[in-house]
């Protein structure tokens, strides 16, 4: 099967493009009180935070003396993490003292859940570390609770399996975004949350929605779940044949987790053929130059201010991948949006392409003299 017969299809043969999804599905509990603290579970409002407390996060090994490969990936990006604490904010929250004893009511409520799961409950319960690198959690970790595993739900579309049940705390509210790093609340951080991963076994973008659908119906029938607008996330895990494994984080709503899986296989299809596309030109990747000279009296307001910042411009010629770079994959994306969300994660405002240049003050003199200063012809 030739992938670009897929690539621009509204509708796919997803047994053909080998589709497989899973779920996550992640839903805070209605307890009176933190899962290993006395805290209310609560929201409150930011502006009644009267505290902040700032940290940075550092990678650190593992028990085995391992370092995070993620994790040393996010260490390379400078940020700093601010967190607004409140009247109710305790010790453990703030990551001042070790934590208490699990929550008795949020432990009878997620047994409950691995009850209606059909899950075979551990004999022991032990408090592990999961690795947080967003600084939503003040240890630098999120605690967690194996409580149940091979479990399976029923749905139209055939049997899922459940692969775990873990009890949890959730992670900080994150309140804002700003030059200097990130701004979480921590009236959400503790509150206790179940965690419910599926297996691999969902072949159909109504598969996963139905799943969902099915575990949402479970969860709400113990009346013991809170309800509303952030309280229960979905996260999508999916991939094709020859692609890569994503994970779609925080679905909010039933309807979206179909669209989502349906949006994420064509983004794959059409980077698949894309990539047939760049093997047929024998496609490659040039040096990085250094091309500030050229755009030394530039008028393009994002390249002027970046050079009045003392910034430079830099330039890699792409081989082969004439017309592609511009080429839409979804709605409004292309592979220079996938090539320029990479750009942003490391630091950079975005990057230019000259399959949309000229354009944004650049000009078409200007595009030549780039070509020169790269060695890089029409192609």
């Amino acid at each position: 099967m030739r992938r670009n017969e897929y690539g621009r299809d509204p509708e796919y043969d997803y047994e053909e493009l080998g589709l497989v999804a899973g779920l996550e599905i992640h839903q805070q509990l209605d307890t009176e009180t933190k899962l290993f603290c006395d805290s209310p579970t609560v929201e409150r409002d930011p502006e009644e935070s009267d505290r902040s407390i700032t940290r940075r996060l550092h990678p650190t090994k593992s028990e085995l003396g391992e370092l995070d490969d993620v994790a040393m990936e996010e260490s390379r990006v400078d940020r700093e993490f601010t967190y607004l604490a409140y009247d109710t904010t305790c010790l453990v929250e703030e990551d001042d003292e070790p934590p208490r004893r699990v929550d008795d009511e949020a432990l009878a409520v997620a047994l409950q859940i691995a009850d209606l799961l059909d899950l075979s409950v551990v004999d022991q319960a032990h408090v592990m570390r999961k690795l947080v690198i967003d600084g939503s959690n003040t240890s630098g970790f999120q605690r967690s609770i194996l409580l149940g595993q091979d479990g399976a739900i029923e749905t139209e579309s055939g049997s899922v399996s459940v692969v775990d049940l873990m009890l949890e705390e959730e992670s900080a509210k994150r309140v804002e975004e700003t030059d200097d790093g990130v701004v979480y609340s921590l009236d959400r951080l503790g509150v206790p949350l179940v965690e419910i991963g599926t297996g691999p076994d969902i072949r159909s973008p109504e598969g996963a929605r139905q799943a969902a659908e099915r575990i949402g119906m479970l969860l709400r029938s113990t009346g013991a779940v809170k309800r509303g607008l952030g309280t229960i996330r979905q996260d999508v895990n999916v991939s094709i044949a020859d692609g890569a494994r994503v994970e779609v984080k925080g679905v909010q709503d039933l309807q979206g987790i179909e669209d989502i899986v349906r949006g994420e296989v064509g983004r794959q299809a059409e980077l698949l053929a894309i990539h047939d596309e760049l093997r047929e030109r024998d496609a490659s990747v040039g040096e990085v130059s250094d091309v500030t000279d050229t755009f030394a009296d530039t008028e393009s307001g994002v390249i002027r201010g970046a050079l009045d910042s003392g910034g430079k411009v830099t330039a890699v010629p792409l081989y082969g991948f004439d017309g592609l770079v511009g080429r839409e994959i979804q709605d409004d994306r292309r592979l220079g949006t996938e090539l320029s969300d990479h750009a942003k994660r490391h630091g950079a405002g975005g990057i230019f392409h000259t399959d949309e240049l000229p354009a944004y003050g650049v000009t078409e003199a200007e595009v030549d003299a780039l070509r020169d200063a790269v060695g890089a012809d029409e192609g």
